[in-house]
């Protein structure tokens, strides 16, 4: 047998050959039919199942299952959803306080699954460490995201600051100035949960089909080479590949994601280093810089990204050596010690960006359709906040929720602008991001230079909202 070809860190270490299942092949009927089997389709299949375990639910998927984000990503599971304060804030304060609680817990409610279903994807929930490191500004960057958060209702045990001391205490950086600790977040190995869920909803009769590609669609029927799959509610579950089912592309853009990982690093450097309690740590810059320790003792560490012109989707994630050198200097710049760790893999993927950078569940009835994206890289746990979401909605049920205000209605959603707009605004913003790490991290900077840089940052970062 063919080698597998090489995914991500994730994948390789399942230390299986990922052999597909078997494909589609003739005309098949279900209740739902479900496009992806990544973790939106994965959640969503398992959640039907929970509630009416008689539904005939299939899963069609052109690759393997984990083969896109799910697969890939940096493996937080975060108790948020992007521009959650936006989204919140017009509703009142009981309203917003359910809410916030609701997405507080889904780091819980993937422990809770994992734990009854058996999936040991090396779940830790240590929290995360929102850092100010590398120039001063940082700092003052995070604690008035810090005090917006108090404005927003947040309290001392959501976040919390950290000086110096405490967060050398869990981390140590090579320019500390403080941290942001928040415990609602839980690190795993990602490909041991979506591969993990493929099993689990297989053992509650969901049939998935790999090496499945959908090439045509249309309300009550998925199409592919060898066959058709007949259903009530069809679920495009394609997040970062929507462009790949039209007319779902048009909601949310393909970026890139890159990742890189060092060896096993030894117990000496991990004393330097910290996160002992499995906390995730970001820094606290416009173009954030992440990581956490994995189990084999491992920094995964992801920073910056991509779009290219048309929304066309990368499929080659075999890093370049200046995308490895890139971000092999930024792990250095925070993490010193590490400037002779040999690194392991490189690796990416493709997530959606939806406009207004605000995710939706949607459901339309009327046509039999259900789908939910735009996660804008916080799909780990916002995914499983979509399967449940989306479960409820198909099957009628009025709960929290369905009413929240990521749930929208059919033609609500706002499309992106048409090429070249959307490339040349992109472009326009990430390098204003570019121009402005560079000036702040420049200790001779000008003071007038980098108020500059941060204005025009701030300024184009306001666009995107």
């Amino acid at each position: 047998m063919a080698a597998s070809p090489f995914i991500s860190l994730w994948m390789e270490q399942l230390g299986d050959s990922l052999s597909p299942r078997p494909a589609l092949t003739g005309d098949i009927e279900a209740d739902v039919a479900i496009v992806g089997a990544g973790y939106t389709g994965l959640w969503t299949a398992y959640y039907l199942k929970q509630q009416l375990p008689a539904l005939r639910v299939v899963v069609l998927e052109a690759e393997i299952a984990g083969f896109g984000a799910s697969g890939r990503n940096g493996g937080w599971v975060i108790g948020e959803v992007l521009g959650e304060d936006r989204l919140l804030a017009g509703l009142n304060p009981d309203a917003r306080a359910l809410s916030r609680k609701l997405l507080h817990d889904i780091p819980d409610e993937v422990g809770r699954v994992i734990a009854r279903e058996g999936i040991d994807c090396h779940y830790r929930k240590g929290g995360v460490l929102y850092c100010a490191a590398r120039y001063p500004e940082q700092e003052a960057r995070l604690r008035q995201q810090l005090a917006d958060w108090r404005d927003h209702g947040h309290g001392e045990d959501d976040y919390r600051w950290l000086d110096v001391a405490a967060l050398n205490s869990r981390l140590r950086l090579a320019t500390p100035y403080g941290a942001v600790y928040s415990p609602h977040v839980a690190t795993i190995q990602p490909a041991r949960l979506v591969r993990g869920l493929a099993e689990c909803v297989e053992r509650l009769g969901v049939q998935i089909y790999e090496q499945s590609r959908v090439t045509h669609w249309q309300p009550g029927s998925l199409h592919t080479a060898q066959g058709r799959v007949q259903a009530r509610w069809l679920v495009p579950a394609v997040e970062g590949y929507a462009a790949t089912l039209p007319p779902f592309g048009q909601y949310q853009l393909p970026v890139q994601s890159l990742i890189i990982a060092t060896e096993p690093l030894s117990d000496a450097l991990w004393e330097e280093i910290g996160l002992r309690h499995g906390e995730a740590f970001s820094e606290n810059s416009r173009q954030v810089s992440y990581g956490q320790r994995s189990r084999d003792n491992r920094l995964v560490f992801g920073a910056r990204g991509g779009y290219r012109f048309g929304g066309k989707l990368r499929q080659d994630f075999t890093l370049t050596a200046d995308e490895i050198a890139l971000r092999r200097q930024l792990m250095v710049e925070l993490f010193p010690m590490l400037a002779t760790a040999r690194i392991s893999h490189g690796w990416g993927g493709n997530l959606g960006v939806a406009r207004r950078f605000q995710p939706y569940m949607v459901c339309d009835a009327s046509q039999g359709l259900a789908w939910a994206g735009g996660y804008g890289g916080e799909g780990v746990g916002a995914s499983n906040l979509a399967g449940r979401t989306l479960a409820d909605l198909m099957l009628g049920r009025d709960t929290l929720l369905t009413r929240q205000p990521w749930v929208r209605q059919p033609g609500s959603l706002s499309r992106w602008e048409p090429e070249p707009l959307r490339w040349l605004g992109y472009n326009a913003i990430i390098r204003s991001f570019v121009r402005e790490d560079r000036t702040l991290n420049n200790p001779s900077s000008a003071p007038w230079r980098r108020r500059l840089a941060m204005h025009v940052a701030s300024c184009m970062e306001g666009l995107m909202q």
